[in-house]
C-alpha cells in the first residue's frame, strides 16, 4: 500500500513540472504565432546566387 502511495506523489509532483513548464512556455509566447509555422514550407528560401557567379567566371 504505501508503494502506491509514493507512485502517487511521485507522479503528481512530475505532473505539476510539466504543467508547470507549459505554463511557462505559454507566458514566455512560444504559441503566439500558429499560423505562419504551417505555411512556411510552402516559401523558397532565398539564396545569394551572386557570390556562386563570380566564382564560376
Amino acid at each position: 500500500m504505501s508503494a502506491i502511495i509514493i507512485m502517487l506523489v511521485g507522479s503528481l509532483i512530475i505532473a505539476g513540472g510539466f504543467l508547470m513548464a507549459f505554463l511557462w512556455s505559454v507566458k514566455d509566447g512560444q504559441y503566439e504565432d500558429d499560423y505562419s509555422p504551417a505555411q512556411r514550407m510552402l516559401f523558397d528560401d532565398t539564396i545569394n546566387t551572386n557570390n556562386n557567379n563570380k566564382t564560376n567566371q
